[in-house]
């Protein structure tokens, strides 16, 4: 399982030499890799979505990284409360999922993992995985049953 570890509760606590203004609001840190964050990517778009778009669009007005760090902030602490009802409500799912893509590097040999973490969090969260650019009428890549293509070819 993933977890964050407090650098407070370290036998040497790390003290921030450049540390924030007293303005940017704080906000901890995810605390996972990216096969967690992978795993969680499709909801996070969806959870996150208006977040996302205020720092979009504020990057786009300033490219100076310090413009946008509240919008920054913001899209993380939406990032955190995602992955706490996720710890919350399908642990034994999430952890199946985000394992599998962290062995496999690829997405292809978790869709069986894939599905169960989907059922898991549209009955409990009410979240629903969309893949932006998915033609009308077909059915989404990772809802397929018996794919064409495969990780191993004939």
């Amino acid at each position: 399982m993933s977890r964050f570890l407090d650098p407070a509760e370290s036998s040497k606590p790390y003290t921030d030499p450049t540390p924030l203004p007293a303005d940017v609001p704080k906000v901890k840190e995810l605390g996972v890799t990216s096969a967690p964050l992978k795993s969680a990517a499709f909801f996070l778009g969806a959870y996150c979505k208006d977040y996302n778009e205020d720092f979009m669009l504020c990057k786009a007005e300033n490219p100076d990284p310090a413009h946008c760090l509240k919008e920054g902030r913001r899209v993380t602490r939406c990032a955190q409360d995602l992955i706490t009802k996720l710890r919350e409500n399908c642990l034994s799912e999430f952890e199946k999922h985000w394992n599998c893509l962290e062995n496999n590097n690829q997405y292809y040999p978790c869709r069986k993992d894939e599905r169960v973490l989907n059922k898991c969090v549209f009955e409990k969260l009410g979240l629903v995985k969309t893949i932006p650019g998915t033609p009308e009428g077909k059915t989404p890549i990772h809802e397929v049953k018996n794919p064409i293509y495969t990780g191993v070819q004939k």
